[in-house]
């Protein structure tokens, strides 16, 4: 018998060609982790992004993961594990398959006070998907292919691989591969989303078709899921042939064409007053690629209690979780929309009555706010801003929105449609920059603009030396109020009332007024201030053409606020409440 021939390799020199194999591209990570492996991928082609702080490297494995829907990697030593574990936050309420590696502690020093080494591991519980150790290098092939497979299938979601090793140094270790352990390096399955497509069942399928044939008001909700299946032809299809308005979440924003004649814009607290308004008055709701959370259906007022609801997910365990649901389907989104364009039989009779009042709501809500998206006052208005992004971005364009006012802005007064991909922060303040460097490594040549605010702007704003340094350049908007003005009814409230309020409670809210256009390029940006909206469109197009990163500083009015939809809480009340 002949014994099957091996070669050596490190752990290093596997990782790298594994991802390799897996068409990953860049890499981004804090010093000093994985030295080694970084300079293999570096030989491979692969390009390690040196951040300035490990939560930024995990919002650019965020954003490129999202873009790609496939792995995003990061990496950091065990000193900085606990800055890039506060970096998944967004990734796991996002479902984006974030890749965290970093050094760990090693079995003959641990809890001896080495330098800088405390015992992270258990922080990722709660933030990743699947949080696994690698103390023997020749583990690494079955457990870096297992942290694939967990952070793609189902739902996908970010999961931590902890390298035994302050650096990771189990992957100086060697370990023997024959020629069938290098083929399944990377497995094909897993580089894009979904590597199963999930088919719903018949009877579930019917029974929904009924139950949408009896309707006289139904709406689609379409979420993230949408996006992450690459369904948006397939929800257009089935939206266009059953005669049902769609609605989308934030996350599913762009999903369908926002001018189409039966799209009436995001739902929730984030949203357009058209989309709350169709929402409320409809007697089906169906759910598809949606969590169904708090800021999506407002608190869950929207759907009212008693709607009938049907809900779609690849996650059975998403299945009823806020709805008490008269059909609950667990399948791939683009499946279960082929299956039930399928199964309809056109519009109903009588169905054209409420697709006329639904677009009624949104030519309301378009001619309401005419005037805000056309102002041409000084400071510019956010609305005006909007506008000029919704007519600046590319079909094939990026969008990357930071929280808070960014994202409820975005929400109600920019128009997307599919070709163009929208990604947003879920909650961390300060996600866009960052998260737009990491969209741009994986969109090539597609424009990407990161839309964000002064507030947001100040937390990772040295990132733009990292863009230039890697000759990465998204377009930077920064929506420069000189203020975080979501708290400023907060700060007000609590320091007397508006027109009372001191000066130590302006420095809540308020900032230095800064040169923001100034500093970027000192960082090496090319940037611009704008003050006068009929200068938005030209600078746009110059930081088009810029070549490298580029930074426009807005300045913006601090007292316009969004609108409160129909339907939703006041958020600074809301967030009393809470």
């Amino acid at each position: 018998m002949t014994s099957t021939p091996t070669t050596s390799i490190t752990g290093s020199r596997y990782l790298a060609e594994a991802l390799q194999a897996g068409a990953t591209t860049h890499v981004f990570m804090v010093p000093t982790v994985a030295v080694t492996a970084l300079a293999e991928m570096d030989s491979l082609g692969i390009v390690g992004v040196m951040a300035h702080g490990e939560k930024a490297a995990a919002y650019m494995a965020d954003g490129y993961a999202r873009v790609k829907r496939s792995p995003g990697f990061c990496f950091a030593q065990t000193i900085g594990s606990a800055n890039l574990a506060a970096g998944l936050r967004d990734a796991y309420m996002a479902g984006s398959p974030v890749v965290a590696i970093t050094g760990g502690t090693s079995p003959q020093t641990r809890r001896k006070g080495v330098y800088q080494e405390i015992e992270d591991f258990p922080i990722y519980e709660a933030l990743t998907k699947y949080n696994m150790q690698l103390d023997d290098v020749t583990r690494l092939p079955d457990l870096l292919r297992q942290t694939l497979r967990e952070a793609m299938t189902g739902a996908p979601g970010p999961v931590h691989l902890e390298l035994q090793g302050v650096v990771g140094t189990v992957l100086a270790g060697t370990l023997q591969l024959d020629e069938a352990g290098r083929a399944v390096m990377s497995e094909e399955r897993y580089r894009v989303a979904p590597p199963f497509r999930v088919r719903p069942e018949r009877a579930a399928i019917a029974e929904a078709a009924e139950l949408l044939r009896r309707s006289q008001r139904p709406v689609v909700v379409a979420g993230g899921g949408v996006r992450m299946s690459g369904a948006q032809e397939q929800l257009a299809a089935f939206a266009e042939k059953a005669g049902v308005p769609v609605a989308t979440s934030l996350n599913g924003k762009g999903t369908v064409d926002e001018r189409a004649p039966y799209a009436v814009g995001v739902v929730g607290a984030s949203s357009r007053k058209s989309a709350n308004q169709t929402v409320g008055q409809a007697d089906l709701v169906i759910f598809i690629g949606s969590r169904t959370g708090s800021q999506t259906t407002d608190g869950w007022r929207l759907p009212a209690s008693g709607t009938q609801v049907i809900q779609i997910d690849i996650d059975p365990t998403q299945l009823g979780r806020n709805y008490p649901n008269a059909v609950s389907i667990q399948a791939d989104a683009a499946e279960a929309l082929e299956a039930l364009t399928e199964a309809v039989s056109g519009v109903p009779d009588g169905r054209s009555v409420w697709l006329t009042e639904a677009a009624g709501y949104v030519t309301a809500w378009r001619e309401q706010d005419a005037g805000l998206l056309g102002s041409t006052a000084s400071p510019v208005r956010p609305e005006r801003l909007c506008r000029e992004i919704t007519e600046f971005l590319p079909a094939d364009g990026v969008l990357v929105v930071d929280t808070g006012h960014s994202g409820i802005w975005s929400a109600s007064m920019i128009d997307l449609r599919p070709g163009q991909t929208f990604i947003r922060a879920g909650g961390s303040l300060g996600w866009a920059l960052p998260a737009s460097i990491g969209a741009k490594a994986a969109a090539g040549d597609r424009t990407v603009v990161c839309f964000t605010g002064d507030g947001g702007f100040y937390y990772h704003l040295s990132e733009v030396e990292t863009a230039i340094r890697h000759g990465l350049a998204p377009i930077v908007v920064v929506n420069n109020n000189v203020s975080l003005s979501q708290d400023m009814k907060i700060f007000q409230s609590s320091w007397g009332g508006a027109g009372k309020i001191t000066e130590a409670g302006d420095r809540m809210w308020r900032f230095t007024d800064v040169d923001l256009a100034s500093v970027a390029r000192q960082l090496g940006a090319w940037s611009v201030r704008v003050d006068d909206p009929a200068d938005l469109a030209g600078a746009l197009k110059e930081a088009q053409q810029a070549g490298r990163a580029a930074v426009l500083d807005v300045r913006t009015e601090a007292e316009a606020l969004p609108a409160v939809p129909f339907g939703g809480r006041d958020f600074y009340a809301a967030a009393d409440e809470s």
